[in-house]
């Protein structure tokens, strides 16, 4: 049975000694992104506005929000779990694989998690505003109220919370490096499946080929009902779409690696 000690990964040195270079950087980055968002006044409005992963059809989207909405974290608790998990597992990985495949890697994942949960936006707002058309409101009423956030509201329930979910999907960008965390996880458990993880919400070591699946399935069962045991504003699928990225990479490597055959001594 494999155990792998995330916290004295080497021995004698101090915690930021113990860390990988590549590591470190992301670390830092994401630190004083937050930081300057939280502490220098006005600023916090300007970098969610511009590094945040906005809906296309909203003012603020750009291209390159799909890579800087990684170093943007909506609060303490947010920015706290993901480099939590970055330094424990991102440390591991970088020593095995290396800067250049870890960065490769962890940018993929973070790329793609955003791709995933976009096109699930696009695919949900479609549908929202195919109902919203079939219950008499017109695509300029539509494209007003969601520009402005003001107007006449339908009286149906049901047509305003469509209404209402279809606004949600506008306005409300998506931050965080969960989805590249999410791929790092799941490399981890292709790599060690059977190393115990013991977190500080799991009382009971568990392997990780238990444990990673279980916490995929979660995700999973949040997205599809959209009851979350992870708080509101989650954005699951891009979880899942971050571990899909770093599982398919995994299993192209491991072929590279078998087509290459042994490395002759």
């Amino acid at each position: 049975m494999e155990r792998v000690d995330l916290n004295t990964l080497v021995p004698n040195r101090s915690p930021m000694n113990r860390m990988s270079r590549a590591v470190l950087a992301l670390l830092s980055v994401n630190i004083a992104v937050f930081a300057a968002g939280l502490f220098v006044p006005g600023w916090h409005a300007r970098i969610l506005a511009a590094g945040a992963f906005w809906f296309p059809d909203n003012g603020n989207f750009g291209e390159w929000q799909a890579v800087s909405y990684m170093f943007l974290h909506a609060d303490l608790g947010h920015i706290f779990f993901n480099m939590f998990a970055l330094v424990s597992f991102g440390t591991i990985l970088e020593r095995e694989w290396g800067a250049t495949r870890f960065l490769l890697f962890y940018f993929l994942c973070g790329i793609g998690a955003a791709l995933i949960q976009l096109g699930v936006n696009w695919h949900e707002a479609g549908v929202l505003h195919e109902r919203l058309v079939a219950a008499g409101l017109t695509p300029a009423a539509i494209s007003s109220l969601l520009a402005t956030g003001r107007g006449t509201l339908p009286a149906d329930p049901a047509v305003k919370a469509a209404l209402v979910d279809l606004y949600q999907i506008h306005v409300a960008p998506m931050v965080g490096a969960s989805g590249a965390i999410y791929g790092l996880l799941v490399a981890f458990g292709f790599l060690h499946p059977n190393a115990k993880l013991a977190l500080m919400f799991v009382p009971v070591p568990v392997a990780a080929k238990f444990f990673i699946p279980g916490l995929l399935a979660l995700d999973l069962l949040s997205g599809v009902t959209g009851f979350s045991l992870f708080g509101a504003g989650v954005a699951h699928f891009a979880h899942l779409g971050g571990a899909a990225i770093g599982f398919l990479l995994m299993l192209l490597w491991r072929q590279r690696a078998a087509a290459a055959g042994p490395v002759q001594g």
